[in-house]
């Protein structure tokens, strides 16, 4: 099968376009023929030096899939070939999305969004969990709380934002200028242009923040956290403030595989409340292209890569 691997690790160039013995499916698994592959953050920081990550023999980065069941393992129910899914396996172990299958334990997959196409599809899974897992298992938004959402046009923030509005939440986020028509569009009550103003300095009472930049950002949104919020950092343990204002509670998410939370995140979809936004559609030979493109920093939303 074709793949995209990472020859040795560097920079984008590394990312070179392979024929590779395609994987079979063992007991409870499931062989995917991946239409699309979404590009992440996470990508690009461990194609930089292998960190973080436990890697097969030949490494081939990407967890967001989009697909059809092609075959299944003993012990799989709950899905048959033909079958369209959607999700992130095996993180922070090797997927291998970058390719033209994959195989991912059945229960760490789930029913594609109807209404989405395989690119839309594949936008979803690691950003949308982030910011479920976080606003949802973690910081428990409740109706009516004030939620501050940093980086609110990217991958993460623009789930985030309608995942909090959907919640019930005032969403507070923070965007360039030129971003904040569509973070309004996507349910902000108010957007903070970061580039002119300090955040802390217009926004107060805020019952969570979701902090995906890390650094002296988390650092500074304890400011505007009332007495029992919630600060949820995602960068890294280590850009959780040691010493948070009483009554504060600071923590880090890493996402997981959750058919759970993608079935909710599909049902969210289908109700209207989430959609994804792509800002780029790159064919799988050009995944270097959108790697550089990503580490622009100035991505609004999602990359994809189409592969089938």
């Amino acid at each position: 099968m074709r793949a995209v691997v990472v020859e040795q690790w560097g920079g984008p160039e590394t990312l070179v376009e392979r024929e590779i013995e395609r994987p079979e499916p063992g007991l409870n698994e499931v062989l995917v023929r991946v239409h699309a592959a979404g590009v992440n953050p996470v990508d690009w920081k461990v194609r930089g030096s292998g960190a973080l990550i436990e890697w097969g023999e030949v490494p081939v980065l990407g967890w967001d899939v989009s697909g059809t069941v092609e075959a299944v393992g003993p012990g799989v129910t709950v899905f048959r070939p033909g079958d369209e899914v959607y999700g992130m396996p095996l993180f922070p172990r090797q997927a291998g999305g970058y390719a033209e299958y994959v195989v991912a334990p059945a229960r760490q997959l789930a029913a594609k969004p109807a209404s989405l196409t395989h690119v839309e599809a594949a936008a979803l899974p690691l950003a949308a969990l982030t910011a479920w897992q976080a606003l949802v298992d973690a910081a428990d938004v409740r109706p009516g709380e004030r939620v501050l959402v940093h980086a609110a046009a990217g991958g993460v923030g623009h789930f985030a934002v309608q995942i909090a509005k959907a919640r019930g939440a005032y969403v507070i986020g923070t965007a360039s200028a030129g971003k904040h028509e569509l973070v309004r569009g996507l349910g902000a009550d108010e957007v903070v242009d970061y580039r002119s103003v300090r955040f802390e300095e217009v926004v107060s009472d805020v019952d969570v923040v979701l902090d995906g930049l890390g650094g002296e950002t988390a650092q500074r949104s304890l400011a505007v956290l009332r007495p029992g919020g919630r600060l949820i950092t995602l960068p890294g343990p280590d850009d959780v403030p040691a010493v948070t204002p009483e009554g504060v509670r600071a923590e880090w998410v890493l996402v997981e595989p959750d058919q759970v939370g993608l079935r909710e995140i599909a049902a969210m979809v289908e109700r209207g409340e989430l959609r994804p936004v792509v800002d780029a559609v790159l064919p799988l030979a050009e995944a270097a292209k959108a790697h550089e493109l990503g580490e622009r920093g100035r991505t609004t939303g999602k990359i994809v890569l189409t592969v089938a």
